[in-house]
């Protein structure tokens, strides 16, 4: 019935959607198997992308040659840049999706994939034969050849879902959990744990009185995520803005004997960085109110996402304490917040390929990895399926480094420092953020996108005219002066010292408060020079310019970095013939089994002398 398959995705959430993707375009045969084929590309929780962070990993998807970009950019009712306030670095776009749309999108584009294709069932085991993954056995029996497998099973390993004092099965409401893969994974001699995320109740738009509430815009010049030629947003939909009070708080106090969070009922361990509206008030007694957003789902439906309010108390106490909000009087509920527990496996136990140390060919991407997010998760299923393409085909490893990506940073926190709580992207986290900007993700990584055969031809010509038209205007801005007579109207007016003789545009683009559409608007000299290159280059270059000094210094890290990066350590090292090792240090190795000295430095309880004893080692 079935023939063997290069790579199996077993899950068709975000992490599934972006592996089947990827392994199918580099050219690998594979089986999508999903439990319900009507919610491939479910938005589970907020229907949005992006973020602080978030939205530097969906651009450097779409840099390599992933989907999530393209797909959000067709599907988004409105867009954002966040931080515009500070710096470069910090800038990170957001939009929010037509929940439908989005995962009609992705369904279109696997199904237009001619190297993938479906069945609906549930996994629930894994073929193993010599210590490799060669296929799954399916809850109706059937076998499944494959030369590898990608796990990407969200919230439903022995998914538990909790509303007040009430719980059952499920990977998400209305849907069953599955089982039988963590049992037989952990009698394997893998290690299992538990975690729970939460979502918050949906109303309907229509009972919402607007008018109490702050109306939150997208942007008057809308921006997108794809490097690709999508289509920038022509019209919006508003978000808004309302708050909590005392009253709120009040009523949702009198669920809490009946919470499953404060009543032990829920054993792992939630998200720190995005708590329910309970564990915000009892961790925050101090504030009298929290920020609510009320997010439209989609352009043609009625039903509204109470960002702000996830919660697992009864239903009753939801919808009292909703009710109390300024703006939800007459609000009327189309089902109430719960929350999830669920399977996962700690991450120390991957490679840096997302590849599993004990079984061969066996992969973990997303939520089972110990992460939330969408786009923590798609990035994960990216790498995950162009790594087991290339296993398949006999390919070295594609790793990106912290220095190239925050998809680097990401995957390199999980396998080397693990995760004991649901883990999220931040810009803190990356210590080249200067480097890793959401603007030069294309200039980053397309061309090793497009070396691996995932990002196509005309996007690297693309970004190969960019960086030429970025190079361009730099040096034209270090060759070109600028009189004082030509500038010093605008210094003037914008209050920064004047110039005395001509000076390099270069230099002047150095102070922080001009800028090249101030400069361009001034200066017809300035307005001649770029009027032949794209809106991305100039800001590009503009970046580049400002930046320059601390671009530099970052680099210089990066160098030192690379130099302990570039020290391998053989696969099967064993570090009991190093005698100096510290105990914890020696345990801590042969657990994590890191490839290079770089990542034995980051693993929690590695100490510095460890690493001192190791490369002497090495080196002997």
């Amino acid at each position: 019935m079935f023939q063997e398959y290069d790579v199996i995705v077993v899950g068709a959430g975000h992490a599934g959607c972006e592996a089947a993707a990827a392994a199918a375009t580099m050219g690998s045969s594979v089986l999508l198997i999903t439990m319900n084929m009507h919610t491939i590309a479910q938005m589970s929780c907020n229907p949005a992308m992006g973020g602080v962070a978030k939205g530097q990993i969906v651009r450097e998807i779409d840099a390599l040659g992933g989907q999530s970009g393209i797909v959000s950019d067709k599907t988004m009712i409105q867009f954002r840049m966040l931080n515009l306030s500070k710096g470069p670095a910090m800038w990170s776009p957001r939009c929010q999706s037509d929940r439908v749309l989005f995962a009609q999108e992705w369904r279109n584009i696997l199904e237009n994939n001619p190297n993938v294709d479906f069945w609906q069932d549930t996994a629930k085991e894994i073929i193993i034969e010599n210590g490799k993954a060669c296929g799954v056995k399916t809850s109706l029996g059937i076998e499944i050849r494959s030369k590898s497998v990608v796990l990407t099973n969200g919230t439903f390993l022995n998914g538990l879902i909790h509303i007040g004092e009430k719980n059952f099965g499920g990977g998400r409401t209305g849907e069953k959990s599955a089982t039988g893969i963590t049992e037989q994974l952990v009698t394997l001699g893998f290690e299992a744990g538990r975690m729970k995320t939460g979502t918050p109740p949906r109303v309907d738009g229509r009972s919402l009185d607007y008018s109490k509430m702050e109306e939150q815009p997208g942007d008057e010049k809308p921006a997108k995520f794809s490097y690709t030629d999508t289509k920038p947003l022509a019209k919006q939909r508003s978000c808004w803005i309302t708050y909590t009070n005392s009253e709120v708080h009040e009523i949702l106090r009198t669920g809490f004997e009946k919470s499953p969070m404060f009543s032990g009922r829920i054993k792992g361990i939630g998200p720190r960085y995005c708590p329910s509206v309970e564990d915000k008030i009892n961790r925050f007694a101090d504030k009298d109110r929290h920020q609510i957003f009320v997010e439209p789902e989609g352009w043609d439906t009625v039903e509204v996402y109470v960002n702000g309010f996830s919660t697992s108390l009864p239903e009753d106490v939801q919808y009292a304490a909703l009710r109390k909000i300024p703006g939800f009087e007459n609000a009327k509920m189309f089902r109430p917040g719960y929350a999830i527990e669920y399977d996962y496996f700690p991450p120390t136990q991957l490679k840096s390929t997302l590849e599993t140390h004990l079984i061969k060919n066996l992969f973990f991407a997303g939520q089972i990895n110990g992460t939330t997010g969408y786009e923590e998760a798609a990035c994960q299923g990216l790498m995950a399926g162009i790594n087991a393409h290339r296993n398949v085909n006999e390919l070295s490893p594609f790793v990106l480094k912290r220095s190239e990506a925050y998809i680097g940073v990401l995957i390199d926190d999980l396998i080397n420092k693990g995760t004991e709580e649901p883990y999220r992207m931040f810009t803190s986290r990356a210590e080249y953020r200067t480097l890793l900007r959401q603007d030069n993700a294309d200039i980053r990584l397309t061309q090793k996108g497009h070396e691996i055969g995932l990002a196509n031809e005309e996007r690297l010509l693309t970004v190969l005219k960019k960086k030429q038209e970025v190079n361009d205007i730099i040096t034209t801005f270090a060759a070109t002066k600028i009189t004082p007579e030509e500038i010093n109207p605008l210094l003037e007016s914008i209050g920064t010292a004047l110039v005395r003789e001509k000076l390099p545009l270069a230099q002047l683009l150095k102070r922080p408060q001009i800028s090249i559409a101030q400069l361009s608007g001034a200066s017809e000299t300035v307005a001649s020079l770029l009027e032949n290159f794209s809106p991305d280059s100039i800001m590009q270059a503009e970046i580049n310019l400002k930046y320059d000094s601390y671009i530099e210094k970052e680099m210089l890290l990066v160098e030192k970095m690379n130099k302990l990066e570039n020290l391998g350590i053989i696969e099967n090292f064993n570090y009991d013939v190093v005698t100096s090792l510290s105990y914890e240090g020696r345990e801590k190795l042969k657990r994590t089994r890191p490839s290079t000295i770089g990542q034995a430095s980051r693993i929690s309880g590695v100490s510095p002398s460890d690493i001192s004893v190791l490369m002497l080692f090495i080196g002997r």
